[in-house]
């Protein structure tokens, strides 16, 4: 590099000059400086074009690359002048230059990378970018594992570029993960507990899910390697360690095909001769109900005596799952339940009750409190 620095700045005229490798910096910086504004102006023009087209790629490709080529632009210029400077002033500038020029463009590479695959996670999860959407929790998990994977390679080339063993920092690092394990034993279950999560995918994110054995419910906002973040239905967020999915049952609501409707209704026992006529007639309307699943199990009969009512009860499914739409429907069947019993003729009960008495006991009571008047039963 060095001579064919020499070698420019000589067909230039700027090689026999005292003070010349002042104006070479200037001009290489200078030169740096064009060559960025230059890649700038390629890129907006690029991006321009290829917005036009229908494929994602390209863009996500140009928008990776942009910062880290303008940033490759300036070590590489950087570098150049460092070691001008280093040639004409004998300073060791040259000893730091070289391997620190060989990491930055390691982690310049590195750095686009992982540029890429964000930007690709969020084309792969949208609608308006992809015809068929992948899931938001396995884009996330692979993403994450493609950037670790990368993370770790650009350190061990950093290291080798250092000249340390790739093979010994390999050996060390199998040594030394059983001490990290011990220390970080939780941590580590956290960790297997988010793969666990990925790989058997009881939720993903925007699932709502409930846990019977803890106090755990809302929506799943994001799935992380240590803990999973759900948002309470009181928009508080909820921070669960991904470790606490292994011992706790899950309940996915978010995945249920119907929602349930299952009312009991009490008529009073002097409608009995009326009871069977509203069941049939209960029954009827919720066949011809558009918002009820048919295809699932529809239950309409008495159930019991109570102590105040003949209870008949009703089993059926709706076919939406939306919690607001389903409250909807539920109130319209409940609403032509009313309406079926009272064109039957027939009422609601409530809690009462009937107390008989004899005559005779019935006049010595009022006979005690007072009252004259005969009583007949």
């Amino acid at each position: 590099m060095q001579e064919q620095l020499s070698a420019f700045f000589s067909a230039i005229g700027l090689d026999g000059m005292d003070d010349a490798w002042i104006i070479q910096v200037f001009i290489i910086i200078f030169v740096t400086m064009l060559v960025n504004f230059l890649s700038n102006r390629l890129f907006r023009r690029l991006e321009t074009q290829l917005a036009k087209t229908r494929n994602v790629w390209d863009d996500i490709l140009l928008h990776a690359a942009r910062k880290p080529v303008a940033m490759l632009i300036w070590v590489f210029g950087v570098s150049w002048a460092l070691e001008l400077v280093d040639l004409q002033t004998g300073t060791v500038l040259l000893n730091i230059v070289e391997p620190l020029r060989k990491v930055l463009v390691i982690v310049m590479i590195a750095w686009f990378l992982t540029r890429f695959i964000r930007q690709g996670e969020k084309a792969l999860v949208c609608p308006e970018k992809i015809k068929k959407p992948m899931d938001q929790t396995t884009v996330g998990a692979i993403g994450k594992l493609l950037r670790l994977s990368i993370i770790i390679t650009a350190a061990l080339v950093v290291l080798q570029s250092f000249g340390y063993s790739i093979s010994g920092v390999l050996a060390f690092g199998g040594i030394g993960g059983l001490a990290v394990g011990f220390a970080a034993k939780d941590l580590l279950a956290n960790f297997f507990g988010g793969l666990m999560i990925y790989l058997d995918r009881p939720f993903k994110v925007g699932d709502w899910i409930r846990s019977p054995d803890q106090e755990i419910e809302g929506t799943v906002e994001e799935i992380g390697w240590r803990q999973t973040c759900i948002r309470t239905f009181s928009k508080r967020p909820l921070y669960v360690p991904n470790a606490t999915f292994a011992s706790i049952s899950v309940e996915n609501p978010s995945r249920m095909t119907n929602r349930r409707i299952y009312e009991t209704v009490g008529l009073r026992y002097d409608d009995a001769a009326r009871v069977a006529p509203v069941v049939d007639a209960v029954r009827e309307m919720l066949r011809s109900h558009p918002e009820i699943d048919t295809g699932q199990t529809l239950i309409v009969n008495l159930n019991s005596f109570g102590p105040s009512s003949l209870d008949f009860f009703i089993y059926t499914f709706t076919k939406t799952t939306d919690w607001v739409r389903y409250h909807e429907i539920k109130q319209d069947v409940m609403g032509q339940i009313i309406r079926i019993v009272h064109e039957h003729g027939a009422d609601f009960a409530f809690p009462t009750q009937t107390i008989n008495f004899q005559g005779a006991e019935l006049e010595g009571m009022v006979s005690k409190a007072g009252v004259d008047t005969p009583l007949t039963n």
